[in-house]
């Protein structure tokens, strides 16, 4: 084991006596207290000398030094003066070209935003001996250039129009007025609005107000994106409103760019949309359809290129009999259609879930339809027609005479009654259709019982046997 060199023993003599003014070793504890409570010293208001900038010990025994900060010193000036610092340049919301003094008025007597404006002026005038000086670019001292790309300056060599126009310089402007991501930005905002509005127009005075033409093949892929992740409704409005840009502000060529854009992210799109393949190939088709894409963009792509799936499942869907008036609504009854036609939409569904008796597939078609408010509507319609199929069913037992023999053997079933009472729970199950919705379409029955009536004389008694089978929390209060 190591051994370890042993301290010095601690004495009288190396240590001091305490509390003993007279001896020797670390000082009495009374004269160090009287030591921290001394007055600072007179303020000095001329130079120093050396040795006050000096560091020494404050006493002896201890660490701490006579260390302090330039300018802070209370001791030395009274109070700290914001006003001797400098801030910058010429000093604090001052700017003055290199002829200026620092007290915010020129040699010449004019004021810091004279001065501003004069510097302004003579950045404004080019030097020729400019090594990055092009005489076929920057002589035109019209020229007012406010973007990097190199389309901008072949644009305006070529006679193109001006992009925007700066009211302060009296100058046009070539070029993006935005970067892409603003650009982005925006239009996200833009189609965000257009979903509440459905205004097309505004959408087209928006998109015109940004000056970003070098930017308008990626409105494409920001709209079908959007539409992608919302619903039928928004996936119609974007169709609609892709055919209103065409051919103002978006031309053929700025349109085929944007769907070669499109086509070339579907493996991006798949990773979050699994059915993306589809969407976009109803997109594809819908586009052909409304002539915002011409046909000969589909047979000039090979399977060279990304997206063959999409554009196999477009024309599959151009393919169909009867293609043109199919693809008008492809987005399903839920695009948000008139009330008539998703009327008719809801009669469809309900009267092919009384012949397959799936539920399944009629709760997909109930979720297409999306339209949450207005099952009521569902739940009214759907029980009238289960009252005229079980009333045309009860109504062939018929006597001799031709009226209905009351005393046929064996109980009438109002099978299509109990289908639709287990279809409206099944929904209520999964969250598809909620309680509120049914009660409110039972209340509406029961409204319509002396029209009903008409069509079907027992209507007031199948209603009852309706409601009999629905639990009481789908009945109205």
């Amino acid at each position: 084991m190591a051994e370890f060199g042993k301290r010095s023993e601690v004495t009288v003599e190396t240590m001091g006596k305490v509390n003993n003014p007279t001896g020797s070793g670390i000082a009495p504890f009374k004269q160090t207290k009287q030591q921290h409570h001394q007055p600072p010293p007179p303020a000095h208001h001329g130079k120093r000398s050396e040795e006050s900038h000096a560091t020494t010990k404050i006493e002896e025994g201890s660490s701490r030094r006579n260390i302090t900060r330039k300018k802070t010193d209370a001791s030395l000036s009274g109070k700290y003066d914001s006003r001797t610092k400098k801030h910058g340049g010429a000093g604090k919301g001052k700017w003055l070209n290199g002829s200026s003094d620092h007290g915010g008025i020129d040699r010449a007597g004019t004021s810091a935003s004279a001065a501003a404006s004069n510097l302004l002026a003579e950045e404004d005038v080019l030097d020729v001996n400019d090594p990055l000086y092009i005489p076929e670019i920057d002589s035109d001292p019209n020229s007012y250039i406010l973007s990097s790309s190199n389309t901008s300056d072949a644009a305006r060599l070529a006679g193109a129009k001006p992009d925007a126009f700066d009211t302060n310089h009296q100058r046009p402007i070539y070029g993006p007025l935005l970067t892409l991501s603003e650009f982005k930005l925006r239009l996200d905002d833009i189609l965000r609005e257009y979903f509440d509005s459905s205004d097309a127009h505004e959408v087209i005075r928006s998109i015109s107000e940004l000056g970003c033409t070098l930017y308008h093949p990626h409105i494409l892929v920001r709209a079908i994106g959007l539409g992608m992740d919302a619903g039928p409704r928004e996936r119609e409005l974007i169709s609609r409103l892709l055919s209103c840009l065409h051919p103002t502000p978006l031309s053929d060529a700025e349109m085929e760019a944007g769907y070669e854009m499109v086509l070339d992210r579907v493996e991006d799109w798949m990773i979050d949309i699994p059915d993306a393949t589809a969407m976009l190939g109803s997109f594809l088709a819908r586009a052909v359809i409304d002539e915002v894409l011409p046909p000969a963009f589909l047979s000039n792509r090979n399977n060279t290129h990304p997206g063959d799936e999409v554009v196999a499942k477009a024309v599959s869907l151009l393919s169909r009999e009867h293609c043109s008036a199919r693809l008008e609504k492809v987005w399903g009854p839920g695009d948000g259609r008139p009330v008539e036609e998703l009327k008719e939409s809801m009669d469809q569904l309900l009267k092919e879930y009384l012949l397959s008796r799936e539920l399944d597939e009629a709760a997909s078609c109930v979720r297409e339809l999306n339209a949450r408010h207005f099952h009521h509507e569902l739940v009214k319609r759907g029980v009238k027609i289960a009252m005229e199929e079980d009333g045309r069913s009860s109504g062939a037992v018929t006597d001799g005479g031709g009226g209905t023999n009351e005393n046929s053997e064996g109980p009438t079933v109002c099978t299509s009654l109990d289908a639709m009472a287990a279809l409206f729970q099944f929904l209520v199950n999964n969250s598809i259709v909620s309680e509120y919705q049914v009660a409110k379409g039972v209340g509406r029955l029961r409204k319509l019982i002396p029209d009903l009536k008409l069509d079907v004389p027992e209507a007031d008694g199948m209603l009852v046997e309706f409601e009999g089978l629905l639990p009481s929390s789908l009945l109205p209060k």
